[in-house]
């Protein structure tokens, strides 16, 4: 059963999750990810479960001390189980997105040598 609050932010993407989730959909990288995926307490906004790497589009608000201090306690977490987390701004995602998408298939092939280059 799908949970409605993780419905509900799939149906609600931002311009950025949209734009990132349209490079990372149908294993467009070599790996599948989900969006709007719970894992535990939280809800992350893209996650390659195979590779155990998480990737966040982060508005504005993520700049507040109390967003900070909660994406700290939400990372250090998600990292205690051997997730490892990617944190992109909303804006770095719109205006550099071969950049950033680039740099998500760099940490998916971390560990494996000799992958050819991004497609």
């Amino acid at each position: 059963m799908t949970d409605p609050h993780t419905k509900h932010l799939r149906r609600n993407m931002t311009d950025a999750e949209r734009r990132l989730w349209s490079r990372l959909r149908n294993g467009a990288l070599g790996y599948e990810f989900r969006r709007q995926h719970r894992l535990g307490p939280y809800i992350v906004d893209f996650v390659c479960l195979e590779r155990r790497l998480i990737v966040e589009a982060d508005g504005g608000q993520h700049n507040l001390e109390t967003e900070i201090v909660r994406d700290e306690r939400r990372t250090a977490w998600l990292e205690s189980r051997a997730y490892r987390v990617l944190r992109f701004w909303n804006n770095e995602i719109l205006l550099r997105t071969d950049d950033v998408v680039n740099t998500i298939w760099h940490a998916l092939r971390e560990e494996h040598e000799g992958l050819p280059p991004l497609r």
